[in-house]
């Protein structure tokens, strides 16, 4: 650990990106939907405007004409990507079936720089392909809850000194659109979905090299079980435990113990501690570059079309993604 008081941290930096710098990016959305659309936002924020919109759908095309000042362009990606010219950032947010292929043709027209909305795949054979295939190329996928400035002011607070974790990542299955998404998203929905929070967990601690995962029950859409614990050991020493009841009440979230404190992340998009001999949960407060977009987003976008950024900002490579995946599947018996 650094004795110099005046290191820049990466909450330092996250938080403090300058919205002004990109006006001259060029920045392709392949994908119409709410992603699509929160991609969007994000590049207005940016002061982003030689943007191109790709999308399937002519609901999807009038949402964007009406609500941003950008070239829309219908009919689907098989018909445009071929066309573009070379972009400083593609960005694909399509539904998550066509993250794959749309990143394939996308590295066959020579575009180089891509970020697939997460998880890039349900599975990690995809992705080992375009790890092959995208040699020399940069593609990086959004889980943009990594990107959490309350995430990374965190890590900064409890930099060296995590002592154990323990995480939740129960669904509100009551809540989840049974007419939205194929029967293999739901089937894995813990890839699709869950690990939002594994991952979170396990970029605070390190991925796990000892993990007992034990689970129980089923659901009609998720027969691996409805019922997940665990624990193991990290990659740093660290300790962990997690739980999760998918037939049940609960929430999202992730603790981590330091000598002294305890800090939760629940909802994630906050930061809240627990001073040892009190059991009051106070919060903490931090900065953020935008509060107009969603969070984790701009600063992802930021980071794409500044290289420099990911020195101390890092966004989750392909290799990443596939642990994450490997992770996912032992943890829900998939």
């Amino acid at each position: 650990m650094s004795n110099n008081m005046n290191e820049i941290s990466s909450y330092e930096i996250i938080s403090n990106i300058s919205l002004e710098k990109f006006s001259n990016s060029t920045v392709t959305i392949i994908g119409g939907g709410y992603m699509g659309q929160e991609y969007g936002k994000a590049l207005e924020s940016l002061d982003i405007s030689n943007v191109t919109i790709i999308t399937n759908s002519n609901k999807n095309s009038k949402t964007f004409s009406n609500k941003f000042d950008y070239k829309v362009l219908s009919g689907g990606y098989e018909k445009h990507v071929p066309l573009l010219k070379k972009q400083d950032l593609i960005i694909i947010a399509t539904p998550t079936e066509l993250l794959f292929p749309v990143c394939k043709l996308c590295l066959d027209y020579k575009q180089n720089n891509i970020l697939v909305e997460k998880p890039g795949s349900l599975y990690q054979n995809d992705l080992k392909l375009l790890q092959e295939k995208s040699k020399g190329c940069r593609i990086r996928i959004a889980y943009n809850r990594l990107c959490y400035p309350n995430v990374h002011l965190l890590k900064k607070l409890c930099k060296n000194e995590i002592l154990s974790c323990t995480f939740d990542f129960t669904e509100w299955t009551h809540k989840i659109p049974f007419d939205k998404y194929t029967k293999d998203e739901y089937r894995l929905w813990g890839i699709s979905n869950s690990l939002h929070v594994i991952s979170l967990a396990f970029e605070l601690i390190g991925m796990p090299k000892k993990i007992s995962p034990f689970h129980q029950g089923s659901l009609d859409w998720h027969p691996s079980g409805s019922i997940f614990t665990g624990s193991g050991i990290s990659s740093n020493d660290i300790p962990f435990s997690y739980h999760a009841n998918w037939k049940s009440a609960g929430r999202w979230m992730v603790e981590i113990m330091t000598k002294n404190k305890s800090y939760r992340l629940m909802p994630l998009e906050g930061l809240f501690v627990c001073e040892k001999g009190s059991v009051d949960w106070n919060p903490v407060p931090f900065n953020s570059t935008s509060t107009k977009t969603k969070p984790g987003v701009l600063e992802e976008i930021a980071i794409m079309l500044d290289h420099n950024l990911e020195k101390d900002c890092p966004l989750i490579t392909l290799e990443q993604s596939i642990n994450y995946i490997n992770v996912a599947t032992q943890i829900l018996n998939y």
